[in-house]
């Protein structure tokens, strides 16, 4: 690795495993996710929901996680029938690496058809005051038959206390054809909290100012979708320059090219003038994470090998630093600052999944500390 590299993760107070062969961090930090290790009420419970097909454990796959302290938060989408919980967390000091997933913050916010509970959550973003906020779409069964179960909202939920202290109803700001699909939450000089959900088959932004309890559409411009064959997905990740101007990058998956917004902008309503083009992308790629500052991770579509690129340095391949190897048949749907002042990375056979080719077992996931191999 680059001094650059490490200079980047030592100004956020954090860390890579070292790069050598010596990886005694790797095996111990390292935890087995799937669906056949939940925490029941009681076995009865558990016979219950399994028989009336509320539980089917080769349908659960964690696909985006937030690290508090020592437990991990992870969010199971409903993207199968059987899933009994989509938010659940783990603990990251546990001896036993087959990780057993609790729901967070309790079993009666998990209850499918409930509109007061979780029907789906699909993103996940712990904010500088603790605060645990929620995409929840409101649709279930996705890869199957697709059931609107709910209207989409935002939950808020303090991780120290496990309770909720806002919810947000999105109704208002999506239509029919929107697909949400990925959030952030950034605090403005004077304190107020907004949330940005990006709205991928309508080419829009969500902007939602939490203090004044409104929100509103910023629709993005067409050069964002110049090449796409399809709006497949739509990346976002809030970057914080030094000088405390927080930048919003985001990008289609199949899209050319990288994108960016002041989030001043955004809050104002506009992208017009104000979206910036950062530069081609070598491939199409998958926006990981941040660090919390300047650093955004991300990795080519199909490979597992994991970059870093200084979003203060030009968008180019020489700018582009490995951090992690290819490695065993997973790739990264999440890198995150936590635990240990580490980067995290949560990987799976979400391909696998997706086209059910998954064994009785499951979905093959892990969460790890984020390792350069030997070299």
């Amino acid at each position: 690795m680059t001094s650059l590299s490490w200079l980047l993760l030592a100004a956020a107070g954090l860390s890579l495993v070292a790069a050598s062969c010596d990886k005694s961090l790797l095996p111990e930090l390292t935890f087995t996710l799937n669906g056949a290790n939940l925490a029941w009420p009681c076995t009865s419970t558990r016979n219950i929901y399994a028989s009336s097909g509320r539980y089917v454990s080769r349908n659960i796959i964690a696909t985006r996680v937030q690290i508090f302290k020592d437990e991990a938060i992870v969010a199971t989408p409903r993207y199968k029938p059987g899933v009994p919980f989509t938010l659940g967390k783990l603990s990251l000091k546990s001896k036993d690496h087959q990780a057993v997933l609790s729901p967070f913050p309790c079993w009666s916010l998990q209850e499918e058809g409930n509109c007061q509970a979780l029907q789906s959550v699909v993103d996940l973003f712990l904010d500088p005051q603790d605060i645990l906020w929620v995409l929840d779409v409101g649709i279930v069964n996705t890869l199957d038959q697709p059931i609107r179960r709910c209207p989409p909202k935002i939950v808020a939920i303090n991780v120290k206390t496990g309770k909720v202290v806002k919810v947000i109803d999105l109704s208002g700001l999506v239509c029919s054809a929107s697909r949400l699909q990925y959030l952030v939450v950034d605090y403005a000089e004077d304190g107020r909290v907004f949330i940005y959900v990006s709205d991928a088959a309508t080419r829009a932004i969500i902007v939602f100012d939490v203090t004044a309890g409104r929100g509103f559409r910023v629709v993005l411009p067409k050069a964002v979708t110049d090449g796409c064959l399809r709006r497949d997905v739509l990346y976002l990740a809030l970057i914080r320059k030094p000088c405390g101007t927080t930048v919003l990058y985001f990008t289609y998956l199949s899209s050319g090219r990288l994108f960016s917004i002041k989030t001043a902008h955004l809050r104002r309503g506009s992208a017009r003038g104000t979206v910036v083009d950062v530069g081609p992308k070598p491939t199409n790629l998958v926006i990981l994470g941040t660090d919390g500052g300047t650093a955004l991770f991300f990795r080519y579509k199909g490979d597992s090998e994991i970059y870093l690129w200084n979003t203060e340095t030009c968008f180019k391949e020489e700018n582009f630093m490995l951090v992690q190897q290819a490695g065993e048949c997973r790739l990264a749907t999440q890198v995150v600052p936590g635990y240990k002042r580490l980067m995290w990375v949560l990987e799976s056979n979400f391909q696998d999944y997706i086209q059910n080719t998954v064994g009785c077992a499951g979905a093959s996931v892990s969460l790890h500390p984020l390792v350069k191999g030997c070299e």
